[in-house]
């Protein structure tokens, strides 16, 4: 028989084991993604989630989010402790586990609310998993924009990046693959829940949605013949607090570029920081690198902080021998708070004075589009975390990007997952646009990555090297890029406004219950 709708309000599990499911699933997903980058266990990670919410309160969904918040997050992001030691890593962890934690409520409302507005069998197994997705997916969507323009850093759909899913994100985004693992998840849930398991057509939702996962290939975007890039990674002192000598990074690029300087090539690309001096003001530098154009015959992409006026930027600066240079730039739009600037710097200051203190960087958001055209060839950006934000890079394509390049460094991060976990986002946005990637960083681990998501060419971390890579070229727009933020505005918007009228209609069913009762 199936679970009344009565029945299906109560708890699954009783509280204390809720709080030990959330804890060891957010270990379980955490494990989900790079280093371990167990792919299945993000489900396992979901489902872990799910059940203990169930049936909660408020409060009892409150603790079990920020259980499972915690656990996930303060794992997942454990590398910050290499930066400034455990403080920020505190700070953010926390605060992301309050995000988490408070959006266990909606998800917990909805397994209250919509068995009681809608109690039929298929309602459960299609109409709960759509809500319970989708206000995971809103969730992760708030998380990924506020404060200070969010930290999008454990989205689900990023942890299937070597998995026979990733594929998907060329159809609905990282956000619409979110979506899609946490419906299935749910729904499977629900099958058990309804004991109808004997019944192989109750379980169409699940297995429908889960062939759409595995058997939808990617969207294919055109061959537009290849394009010879060389890129470097100098394995330079480029860590905030690295001891270095003047131009010590500059000089690291430039000994690393000698592998390839007699190579053919179509662009020669560095990574964010890859010049510890200012080109547009220092005309040592931009005579290095007017030679260095001249001698490899090729523009460079390269990357420095620049300073317009009163305002600092984190610049990309296409550049090239014998003209009016910078020929084209591009300033990172999210300079990372905290880390590249501090914002509201006098109230953190009144709280941590000596570690805002040692925050020297105040980088103004640039407002320049993310893609530069070389020579006819559109080549999309994005420096360092900007990888993360999905308009970036749906930008960059929609301009006209061919291929990316992504330009970081992480030298703050040497020896943790951060730079693979950075890496896998860099898989899954070729993926996502159909478009190939060179992923390069000032310490590694630097690829060229294919619009499949293979690895078409890498170097080591920690290792300075080289790479001349024939990179494929895309043309044509993935569904992702056309409609991601429409996919977005109606899981998150629409999932708040689902909730929202289940609360208002039962609201008003118990108001005339209650007036027929007195009457």
């Amino acid at each position: 028989m199936p679970v009344s709708s009565a029945a299906a309000a109560r708890p699954l599990i009783p509280l204390w084991l809720a709080l030990v499911s959330a804890l060891v699933g957010g270990a379980v997903l955490d494990a989900a993604f790079p280093d371990i980058g167990w792919w299945p266990l993000a489900f396992a990670g979901i489902a872990f989630s799910l059940v203990g919410l169930i049936g909660r309160s408020s409060w009892g969904a409150l603790a079990v989010g920020a259980v499972f918040g915690a656990s996930f997050y303060f794992i997942h992001i454990s590398w910050i402790t290499r930066y400034l030691g455990p403080l920020p890593w505190f700070g953010l962890a926390g605060i992301e586990t309050v995000f988490f934690a408070a959006g266990s409520i909606p998800i917990m409302l909805a397994y209250r609310w919509l068995p009681r507005l809608l109690p039929g069998l298929w309602a459960r197994l299609i109409a709960l998993p759509t809500l319970v997705a989708g206000l995971w997916t809103a969730r992760e969507l708030f998380m990924g924009s506020w404060p200070y323009t969010g930290f999008p850093w454990g989205r689900i759909g990023m942890s299937q990046s070597e998995s026979p899913l990733a594929h998907l994100a060329s159809w609905t985004g990282v956000s619409g693959l979110t979506f899609l693992m946490v419906f299935v998840t749910a729904a499977v849930i629900e099958w058990l829940r309804c004991a109808r398991v004997r019944d192989l057509r109750t379980a169409v939702p699940a297995v429908a949605v889960a062939v759409v996962l595995v058997a939808v290939p990617a969207f294919p975007t055109t061959d537009a013949g290849t394009y010879r890039i060389g890129s470097v990674q100098g394995n330079g002192p480029a860590g905030y607090f690295d001891e270095r000598e003047p131009y010590g990074v500059l000089r690291s690029q430039l000994e690393a570029t000698q592998a390839i300087i007699d190579e053919p090539m179509d662009l020669l690309v560095w990574p964010e920081g890859g010049i510890d001096a200012d080109p547009l003001s220092n005309a040592s530098v931009a005579e290095t690198l007017d030679r260095l154009s001249a001698r490899v015959d090729a523009p460079l992409l390269v990357n420095a902080a620049t300073t317009r006026g009163d305002d600092i930027f984190n610049t990309s600066m296409l550049w090239e021998a014998g003209a009016d240079n910078p020929v084209a730039l591009h300033d990172k739009s999210r300079p990372v708070p905290m880390g590249e600037y501090v914002p509201d710097r006098w109230f953190f200051e009144m709280i941590v004075p000596d570690l805002i203190g040692l925050i020297q960087r105040e980088y103004t958001p640039g407002t320049n589009a993310p893609f530069v055209d070389v020579s006819g060839v559109g080549v999309g950006l994005a420096i360092c975390f900007d990888v993360l934000y999905d308009d970036v890079l749906w930008s960059g394509a929609r301009d006209g990007a061919e291929v990316y390049v992504f330009q970081t460094n992480n030298a703050d991060f040497r020896d943790t997952d951060e730079n693979l976990q950075q890496l896998a986002f860099a898989r899954m946005r070729a993926i996502e646009t159909g478009r190939s990637v060179v992923n390069i960083s000032t310490v590694g681990t630097s690829q060229v990555i294919a619009p499949d998501g293979a690895e078409i060419d890498g170097l080591p971390a920690a290792e300075a090297g080289a790479m001349i890579t024939d990179v494929p070229l895309r043309t044509g727009l993935t569904p992702a890029v056309i409609i991601g933020g429409a996919v977005q505005a109606i899981i998150g918007w629409g999932s708040l406004a689902a909730l929202l009228a289940c609360g208002t209609l039962l609201a008003l069913a118990r108001g005339r219950a209650s007036r027929r009762q007195r009457a």
